[in-house]
């Protein structure tokens, strides 16, 4: 871990202790001393430099003077040139004194500092993203690598608002790509693996690229297709049509998303590859309707095209990156399985192909996850097991946090959308609020509290992200986006037959233009009750499901209610809205209005437990809220270490013998 900030260039901080980590030398630094022996402080706003000036007023007394200056002042520039001419002077002075001595000397610290940042990378945290911890949680087995200079990736980012010389080398160069043309192929480049428990990765965040949000595109006329047509025939059978073209997509959309997450190539035969499987993508779109009839055929040729595109990019990767090798083989073995049973079921009347399909779905969604399960616990199976399994899988790609995430909530986003631009209609009437408005607009809040729900509550004040808190967790939040996601679609299908239903009062079908009018039933189906109540129930159980695999930031007196609580709120509401479809003599605005005040109270719950004891609606009174950690540390260790400025390693940690507590951290 880094030591404190406040770092002068005489190599003392301010509570007096020596800094001698040559890593830190590429931060500026926040205080300094004038040739006179007068101490400069640097502040990054006049905001800090008041506090900051009644906290060394506070430690230092009138007795020892200082001054304060804003970053970039010209009260700054000022002093850093006087203290840089001053020491400049000194270094001339010494190299005349001493001559030889001191050339050697300077080799010295030279070589010392280039093997220290060395051995700091392979020692410590050695990640140059404080902005991925903060937002995904710290991880003490995360490693970065940079063709660069290894000593930049290998410290913490600088202060905020500080300029980091490594930094913007690497920028420079990045600048000096831009506007080349790109070329037709590069080899491609694994972005992270894991080796021997750690994780390398490129200190670079991995932003989503404009195609891939572009693949997104064409899940919006999927889902149309998909929802729509599900809600306007309401049975069994054509559930089970929806669930197997649904995940059949989903599966093409996450292995194209996974191999991209992978490697690096940004060339145009990874855009014209992307475009085919889009291309089979929307053959596979076009053959959904009827798939189970006369169309099974071509919908499973589509998918396999895709699948087995993808398998052949891999297979030529075995060959270009020979260190993930194994790993190649187990997916693509994972893919050519399935396959096989995929191809069988063509030959295979309805409704015995169905046996085959489900075990194919089966293998494809969990194939690469026993592997993967496989390589962790082969260890606690058979010793000569675990040693084979660390030899044979060396090397494995890892998942790119960022991207992953970031791709995840894309996709959510667009799924939320959908539930919008369903339940829009087109009136006809000259006084348009009525029942279907009503309607409407309860649809809209519905979307807005999932949104809210997934975004703002789920998905912030993470203490450690599903992905990287463990293997089972990440495993289990990538899977149940695929039930929550489709469950979702299926009652926002069946909410936009619900708006346009005219079987309550004010709500004349004359008063929907003709189109909606053709659309609109008297009589709402059973079937479209539990696809509506029953598709948002799964899909709010999913959410707490996801929201259980994140480490949040809770504590029993920093919160006011336990996050444990309030999803069992959740699922209390969520047996209410599976039970609702009972009471058949529901009308449709009823039955939205039942379903809007339930997730309206999820929402108010979380909002209100999420929350401080000392907050109000209106601002902050009293403390700071706290959230707890576990630490293998005794309180007493860990007292002392923060009264004196020490540096508490967490890879040393679990090498203590003490037994830790609960601490609360402001």
């Amino acid at each position: 871990m880094s030591t404190t900030p406040n770092e002068t260039l005489s190599g003392k901080t301010l509570n007096g202790q020596h800094s001698h980590h040559g890593h830190h030398r590429a931060r500026r630094i926040r205080n300094f001393v004038l040739p006179n022996g007068r101490e400069v402080h640097i502040a990054l706003s006049p905001e800090e430099a008041e506090t900051l000036r009644q906290r060394l007023e506070a430690v230092r007394g009138e007795d020892e003077p200082f001054d304060l200056v804003i970053s970039g002042s010209p009260e700054h520039l000022e002093a850093l040139r006087e203290a840089h001419g001053h020491h400049e002077r000194k270094r001339e002075a010494l190299k005349e004194t001493h001559g030889a001595a001191y050339d050697e000397f300077e080799n010295v610290r030279a070589e010392l500092e280039a093997l220290g940042n060395e051995l700091h990378m392979l020692t410590d945290h050695s990640v140059a993203l404080d902005a991925n911890f903060s937002k995904y949680g710290y991880s003490a087995h995360l490693r970065t690598y940079d063709d660069g200079s290894p000593a930049a990736s290998s410290r913490s980012s600088s202060i905020s608002g500080f300029h980091d010389p490594d930094h913007e080398k690497k920028d420079w160069e990045k600048e000096r790509s831009n506007g080349t043309a790109i070329k037709i192929y590069n080899k491609p480049v694994v972005r992270q693996y894991f080796h021997k428990g750690l994780l390398w990765r490129a200190s670079e965040t991995t932003e989503v690229m404009s195609f891939e949000l572009f693949v997104d595109l064409l899940y919006v006329g999927i889902l149309a297709i998909n929802g729509d047509h599900v809600s306007e025939d309401p049975n069994g059978h054509e559930l089970l049509r929806f669930v197997i073209c649904f995940i059949m997509s989903w599966k093409i959309w996450s292995d194209m998303a996974l191999i991209v997450s992978w490697f690096e190539t940004n060339d145009i035969m990874q855009r014209l590859s992307i475009l085919f499987i889009m291309a089979c993508l929307l053959g596979l779109t076009t053959q959904m309707l009827s798939a189970f009839e006369d169309t099974w055929t071509m919908l499973v040729a589509f998918y396999l095209t895709a699948r087995l595109f993808m398998a052949s990019y891999l297979v030529l990767l075995m060959f270009l990156i020979p260190m993930i090798r194994n790993m190649m083989i187990v997916h693509v073995t994972m893919t050519l399985i399935p396959s096989a049973l995929w191809i069988g079921s063509i030959y295979v009347e309805y409704p015995n192909r169905l046996i085959l399909v489900w075990i194919a779905i089966f293998i494809d969604l969990t194939g690469s996850m026993f592997a993967i399960f496989f390589i962790k616990i082969s260890k606690k199976l058979s010793k000569r097991l675990g040693a084979w399994s660390d030899k044979v899988f060396e090397f494995y790609p890892a998942v790119n946090i960022e991207h992953k995430v970031e791709r995840t909530n894309a996709f959510v986003t667009l799924v939320f959308g959908y539930s919008v631009v369903a339940i829009i209609y087109q009136s006809s009437s000259h006084y348009g609020l009525n029942a279907f408005f009503g309607k409407a607009v309860l649809g809209l809040i519905q979307a807005f509290c999932f949104n809210w729900i997934y975004f703002e509550i789920d998905g912030m004040d993470l203490f450690s992200h599903a992905i990287r808190r463990n293997v089972t967790s990440a495993m289990l939040w990538s899977s149940v986006h695929l039930p929550f996601i489709m469950a979702y679609v299926l009652g926002a299908a069946a909410l936009s037959k619900l708006v346009v239903a005219h079987d309550c009062a004010d709500a004349d079908p004359h008063d929907l233009t003709h189109f909606y009018e053709e659309k609109s039933e008297e009589h709402i189906p059973v079937g479209l009750r539990w696809f509506y109540c029953g598709g948002f129930a799964i899909a709010l159980a999913g959410m707490a499901v996801i929201s259980l695999c994140h480490i949040h930031k809770d504590s029993a007196k920093g919160i006011r209610i336990l996050k444990r609580y309030r999803l069992i709120n959740r699922c209390c509401v969520c047996i209410i809205l599976l039970l609702l479809p009972l009471s058949e003599h529901l009308s449709s605005l009823q039955l939205v209005s039942i379903v809007t005040g339930l997730l309206v109270w999820v929402l108010l719950m979380e909002l209100w437990g999420v929350s401080c004891p000392e907050d109000t609606w209106f601002g902050q009174e009293g403390g700071k809220c706290k959230y707890i950690a576990k630490c293998r540390i005794s309180k007493r260790d860990l007292e002392s270490a923060v009264k004196g400025g020490q540096v508490i390693k967490v890879e040393e940690l679990k090498d203590r013998g003490e037994k830790g507590g609960m601490y609360e951290v402001a």
